[in-house]
């Protein structure tokens, strides 16, 4: 990708999404998603970070930003991150939402 207007190259990806929890479930998802784990860093995950609203009771925020969006979709095939969203269904509501995008710079980094 070159350089367009003034703007950097793509430098990594962002994924930012809401996880519907089954009511009274929200603190036991929160725990799932922040149990540490290697796994993520070792496939280009930068970073992974979970908040809740509590004028939202049963919704989870997730930010993640990782090295490419291509490394996202290749965690999403690690068995680890498998056994994960298996462990979360029973926890969600199957209300989802979010959107990703490739980062094209930043104040805060040259």
């Amino acid at each position: 990708m070159g350089v367009v207007a003034g703007i950097v190259p793509a430098m990594t990806f962002v994924n930012v999404g809401t996880l519907g929890a089954r009511p009274g479930k929200r603190d036991e998802l929160v725990a799932l998603l922040t149990r540490p784990t290697a796994v993520l860093g070792d496939v280009g995950c930068l970073a992974y970070d979970v908040g809740i609203d509590d004028s939202q009771p049963d919704t989870v925020f997730v930010m993640e930003l990782w090295k490419s969006a291509e490394a996202h979709r290749a965690s999403l095939a690690l068995p680890e991150v498998q056994a994960q969203i298996a462990e979360a269904r029973p926890l969600l509501s199957g209300e989802f939402g979010g959107f990703g995008f490739d980062v094209v710079g930043s104040p805060l980094h040259a």
